[in-house]
């Protein structure tokens, strides 16, 4: 997996614990858009995510996962209310209306497993879980069963 670091500025000092991977997609067409939403500091409402995964399997380091990221919003799970602090976000290039390509798929599994070594996580959940009703990301065409597969193959 290729991995560059594009800083964002939006973040701040985590809560809690790291217990979770919540996964999204940005909405966009493309990274370049991703990645000035994901770090413009002058939005009125700043929003970041610790990574950023392209269709091409490029993964993009935007908050060190020891700060939290502004990914999350109003969200709750499994007894947290502060999703941000406890956990990592990923952001996935994609418009919510495509198939997640095979190369940004195998690099988000590498990067979860990554992730699961350097944090004792406990779920791995979509922004619709976290934020339902409010929230409908990564979608009705996100790849569960084979990203769950994936990660217990590899574990």
């Amino acid at each position: 997996m290729k991995t560059i670091d594009h800083p964002s500025p939006n973040f701040g000092e985590r809560r809690l614990p790291v217990s979770m991977i919540v996964l999204h997609y940005t909405e966009t067409a493309d990274c370049g858009t991703a990645l000035r939403v994901l770090c413009d500091a002058a939005s009125p409402h700043p929003v970041s995510a610790h990574w950023l995964i392209d269709r091409d399997g490029t993964a993009y380091r935007l908050v060190d996962e020891s700060k939290r990221a502004w990914h999350a919003g109003a969200s709750f799970w499994d007894g947290v209310s502060d999703c941000n602090s406890a956990s990592v976000g990923i952001e996935l290039v994609n418009s919510g209306s495509e198939a997640f390509p095979m190369p940004q798929m195998e690099a988000l599994a590498e990067l979860c497993a990554g992730i699961a070594r350097r944090h004792a996580i406990r779920h791995v959940v979509g922004h619709s879980d976290i934020a339902p009703g409010r929230k409908c990301d990564p979608g009705a065409l996100f790849p569960w069963a084979w990203l769950r597969a994936k990660l217990k193959a590899d574990a």
